[in-house]
């Protein structure tokens, strides 16, 4: 996720991601996501288990800025808000 100008980029594991997405909007959690205004979704990937999702998410968290525009830009070049397709 991001923000509304897409200069921060939050990444996160959840098993349930309209519901997730719906509390960042809505500034419903505390912490970097309401600090920062992240109430954007723009790319997400779907797992089989919990443990894949967040082996991926160390991976994502651990690379640069740069690998992750280039993956959101991947799917979504115009980081459109994706949350309305879910």
């Amino acid at each position: 996720m991001t923000n509304k100008i897409n200069t921060v980029f939050y990444t996160g594991v959840t098993g349930n991601l309209p519901r997730r997405v719906y509390e960042h909007k809505n500034k419903l959690v505390e912490g970097f996501t309401k600090k920062y205004n992240i109430v954007k979704l723009v790319y997400y990937e779907v797992f089989d288990s919990p443990e894949a999702a967040i082996q991926r998410e160390k991976q994502i968290k651990g690379g640069s800025r740069k690998k992750k525009i280039d993956l959101i830009k991947s799917i979504n070049p115009e980081f459109k808000d994706l949350s309305d397709s879910l």
